[in-house]
């Protein structure tokens, strides 16, 4: 199956990106290096070019009913300006994607969605829209730029007249941004550093690019590729699906509980609350290597007397922290922060302690 190319592809190969296969996109997966990436995010500011993520539009009186049957968080909360974080349940005790739900006015709402899944959850919430919610299918017209970082306000305010600096969190605004009209700038994103999420059409997206880098130059900008947006989402503890959540992990074992709200009836809603009311067998824990070892996705987690208790699902060198990380699935009595479990790492049990991500602290 050939690769499908983001709107920048050839402007990231310019820049000398090294570019990989990922889920179904030639996409950059760095610039310079990892750590240097990751450090220029934590501490100044940086760009990625995340145009692979999927957006749906889901308008019409029956758009928000369809929204509440097929995800798990009470999107009746929200109002126009608002973001909420979801899961799409299966019928199986799984999860289809997590996802946002962007209220962008009464009866109309945008989806964003993981690249990987986007035929998967089309054709999903398509099978629950027996009442005729219009739904769109934009993901090829928008490119998407996370700029992220302590210095982001600061580096994009003069771009644009939407008040960045007081824009909260899962909040967005829409207006006139680098010259081009109506774009969302929403202040979310995968880092745990702040900055902002820019939705954009493929059309104004070279120009809006080569507008936030010259912006961004005072203030040391510096394109990110998904290596480094790979390493600051574990380091929040941030779930990635098919690593940490899947389609065989439910939103409770995955500690997604706070997105799960049973004053509605939604996919599975009855599954899950018994799973709720009967206790999960295993949960998804953070945890910090206590001795030197770098874990990885599939390694086994032991306990002291080298019982498999669980597998880990994601695992780094923490470039801040200057220690192994990780997340994976344990069973439930080992699951308490403090708790010490044993890494596998080349069949030697390497020691670690569980705790509560995320795992750095911004000052």
């Amino acid at each position: 199956m050939e690769l499908k190319k983001i709107a920048l592809n050839d402007v990231h190969e310019a820049l000398g990106a090294k570019m990989v296969p990922f889920a179904g996109y030639n996409m950059p997966v760095r610039y310079s290096s990892d750590l240097e990436e990751h450090r220029t995010v934590r501490e100044a500011v940086g760009i990625f070019d995340v145009s692979h993520m999927g957006e749906f539009l889901v308008k019409g009186p029956e758009a928000l009913d369809l929204i509440q049957r097929v995800t798990s968080n009470d999107a009746s909360k929200l109002v126009p300006g608002k973001i909420q974080y979801s899961c799409l349940p299966n019928e199986e005790g799984g999860i289809v994607d997590d996802l946002l739900v962007y209220c962008m006015a009464e009866n109309k709402y945008m989806l964003v969605v993981n690249a990987s899944n986007i035929e998967k959850d089309w054709n999903w919430i398509s099978k629950f829209n027996t009442k005729g919610a219009t739904l769109e299918n934009i993901s090829d017209e928008l490119s998407l730029f996370a700029v992220q970082g302590p210095k982001t306000a600061d580096a994009l305010q003069s771009l644009t007249s939407l008040d960045l600096h007081n824009m909260t969190y899962y909040t967005f605004d829409k207006g006139e941004f680098a010259g081009v009209p109506d774009v969302i700038v929403s202040a979310t994103g995968y880092t745990g550093a702040g900055g902002f999420e820019i939705y954009v059409p493929n059309k104004n997206a070279r120009e809006v690019w080569d507008k936030i880098m010259e912006a961004g130059k005072p203030f040391g900008i510096k394109p990110i590729g998904l290596g480094a947006r790979d390493t600051l989402r574990l380091e929040m503890g941030f779930c990635l699906y098919g690593n940490d959540i899947t389609d065989t992990t439910s939103p409770l074992e995955a500690g997604l509980g706070w997105v799960t709200k049973f004053t509605k009836d939604f996919t599975n809603a009855a599954g899950l609350k018994a799973q709720k009311e009967q206790g999960v067998s295993r949960k998804l824990i953070g945890f910090e290597m206590a001795e030197q070892g770098i874990p990885r996705a599939h390694y086994e987690i032991a306990n002291a007397e080298g019982e498999t208790i669980g597998e880990v699902t994601s695992g780094t060198q923490s470039p801040m922290l200057g220690k192994g990380i990780g997340l994976g699935y344990v069973k439930t009595e080992y699951a308490a922060p403090g708790s010490e479990i044993y890494i596998k790492i080349r069949n030697k049990a390497v020691k670690a302690s569980v705790v509560k991500p995320p795992f750095y602290k911004a000052n």
